[in-house]
């Protein structure tokens, strides 16, 4: 059914296009890869329909279809389908399938992507620790930003499960970056965290204040004020 999953997917995909939202959305993605003008929530629609009418047999089928349609892909939104196939079922625990996502974080190296992967990582997270954690330490010092990006970002979906050493561990390393995306995640995982534990957000704020840079200060301790 593999064939016949991806083939529907990207006959869908072309069928709902928008061309002149195409020419805006790749402007706004800033992104090579022409768009087709599909909305995100149209294209979740689509592959959860392809997914019904074409069901995949095994977590190894699941992960080849998402690989050819990740590696094929002419168009962004063919992404953004491989990505949503990841989130079924069969696969949310699935340690086999770290290799698919960190193919889609050094390969896509563009926020829309590498943040699509973020809740799987944290489920794979939440269910093997003892081998997650030690890769996502690794990660936060890898030599590729959006790698390190996903390690930063990978318990936004923790919320009172978040583990916080391992938190303050992944942003540890990239306090001192200067790129805008990995100041923008140490502040989107501050703030998410905030939500459950504002206390320890706001003991890691001050402990850290001489190395957070503005950006991530705003943006993790946006919520604080009314906590």
């Amino acid at each position: 059914m593999t064939k016949e999953l991806v083939e529907s997917i990207r006959s869908s995909l072309r069928s709902s296009g928008d061309a002149e939202r195409a020419v805006g959305a790749q402007k706004y993605m800033k992104s090579e890869m022409p768009s087709l003008g599909v909305r995100v929530p149209e294209v979740r629609s689509i592959v959860t329909a392809a997914a019904r009418e074409f069901p995949v047999a095994s977590p190894d089928e699941l992960r080849h279809a998402v690989v050819q349609l990740w590696r094929d892909a002419t168009a962004r939104e063919e992404r953004y389908a491989a990505i949503d196939l990841t989130g079924l079922r069969m696969v949310k625990e699935d340690l086999d399938m770290l290799p698919v996502y960190e193919e889609i974080i050094r390969t896509g190296a563009w926020w829309d992507l590498v943040d699509g992967v973020s809740h799987r990582i944290c489920a794979l997270l939440l269910a093997h620790k003892s081998t997650m954690t030690p890769l996502l330490l690794r990660w936060a010092k890898d030599d590729d930003m959006w790698i390190r990006r996903a390690a930063i970002t990978a318990q936004l979906g923790a919320k009172s499960m978040t583990d916080h050493r391992l938190l303050a561990a992944v942003i540890d390393p990239n306090l001192h970056d200067k790129e805008f995306f990995i100041r923008k995640a140490i502040g989107w995982a501050l703030r998410e965290y905030s939500k459950s534990d504002p206390e320890w957000v706001r003991a890691f704020v001050v402990d850290n204040a001489s190395t957070l840079s503005p950006l991530s200060l705003r943006e993790g301790t946006r919520l604080l004020s009314s906590s």
